[in-house]
């Protein structure tokens, strides 16, 4: 696998940790507990930190590859040290003797080098985007948020050549058809997977003692990348509407936001950031709102049981990984349908749709979950049901089918 511009090991809630960690982490562990090997090739990010890591189970290893200076890079410089990192990996692979029957690319930049990879090598190419640049470019209120031409061009090229595309949802291979303009019929859907045996029901109790939430309080949640498609401003100003019709302060309800770096130096801290914090103080919210930072995933489960709802408001989501998490542990989500949202949350069955930075809206669906324990109690239990569908073993078994189909040495 090849995870060029993030480790599947970085800390969750980081400007490029998401999702897409935990697909390449979770799935690499579910092969290897098969017996299928799996190498992650990753850019090296920091120079203390050994090149090569044994923390995705047996037989299976992130090999982190010097490509450039051995820092985090914003990732308008990373396509410069991409022939380095495709030498870095040859060179590794070479000096151990190995041979691959696949080459899973995640992200556009990884899927580049897993086309000269395969050049070089032989093996069947298989690329899956997460995001894609066409949808950021659409949902951009900003220059500063649209994604470059080379991006774009990368992704219609992988499109056209790669030997099979995963895509997430129904929504993104019609993404593909109607953006991209090529053909598909060698694209597959298969959804990301969720680990049932890391997110499951806490009881409410103990899970708000944990995270240090008093009792007899209610929490609202959003986990995520701290980036203005998240919608993160759309949920502050529900959170607004809330406490003006005096909801927060009558059932002591507060909203939790974990991701990013809260508590850095100004100059340090992203322009997202800067402005979410002001805009909380803008609109009164200091002691309602508070901004965690970066969790260990391990606490996550604790944090989506202790909620009363978690709430996704972005513009734009491939999938929506933190939702499916938030549903295993028995949570209803409040989204916005757009994306793969529109499929992964139920609407009135799991949780609930609202339209993109519809404020007013979200804040209703919210206000409804937070005053009718019946409805949420009925929304967690089909939710975790539902939420089954997506276990680990059952989407890998899609993608070993997928790899058998493309490799008869895999079979």
């Amino acid at each position: 696998m090849i995870s060029y511009h993030t480790c599947p090991l970085a800390t969750l809630g980081g400007k490029d940790t998401g999702g897409m960690n935990v697909y390449v982490r979770d799935l690499a562990r579910e092969l290897g507990r098969r017996g299928i090997g799996v190498d992650v090739y990753t850019r090296s990010q920091d120079e203390h930190v050994p090149h090569v890591l044994h923390d995705l189970g047996f037989g299976n290893r992130i090999v982190h590859v010097p490509a450039g200076p051995e820092t985090p890079l914003p990732k308008d410089r990373l396509q410069d040290y991409l022939d380095q990192f495709v030498s870095g990996v040859l060179s590794f692979a070479e000096a151990r003797d190995l041979r691959y029957d696949v080459i899973h690319a995640h992200y556009w930049l990884s899927g580049l080098a897993g086309l000269e990879l395969r050049r070089r090598w032989g093996p069947p190419l298989i690329q899956m985007f997460h995001t894609l640049g066409e949808m950021k470019n659409r949902v951009a209120r900003s220059a500063d948020e649209h994604s470059p031409p080379e991006r774009l061009e990368a992704e219609r090229r992988l499109l056209r050549e790669a030997d099979r595309v995963v895509a997430s949802t129904q929504a993104e291979l019609a993404q593909f058809q109607w953006l991209y303009k090529v053909d598909t019929s060698r694209v597959v859907v298969i959804p990301p997977g969720v680990d049932p045996g890391r997110f499951y029901p806490i009881h409410p109790d103990e899970a708000k003692e944990f995270v240090g939430i008093p009792a007899g309080s209610q929490l609202l949640l959003f986990v995520g990348r701290i980036e203005p498609l998240k919608g993160i401003d759309t949920l502050l100003e529900a959170v607004s509407i809330l406490e003006r019709k005096g909801w927060m302060a009558r059932r002591s309800l507060c909203l939790a936001v974990i991701g990013g770096d809260p508590d850095v130096n100004p100059e340090k801290m992203t322009e997202e950031m800067k402005r979410l914090q002001e805009l909380r103080e803008n609109l009164g919210l200091d002691q309602l709102v508070t901004f965690l930072g970066r969790r260990d995933q391990d606490t996550l489960p604790y944090y989506y049981s202790a909620a009363e709802a978690v709430v996704v408001p972005s513009h734009y989501e491939s999938f929506g990984l933190v939702a499916l998490e938030a549903m295993a542990c028995g949570t209803p989500v409040v989204a916005s349908e757009t994306g793969g949202l529109v499929f992964l949350v139920r609407d009135g069955e799991t949780g609930f749709h609202v339209p993109v930075g519809d404020a007013t809206a979200l804040a209703e669906k919210v206000g409804l979950l937070i005053r009718d324990g019946d409805l949420r109690a009925r929304l967690g239990r089909q939710a975790v049901a539902y939420a089954q569908r997506f276990a680990w073993p059952l989407i890998a078994d899609q993608i070993v089918e997928l790899y058998h189909s493309l490799t008869p040495v895999a079979a």
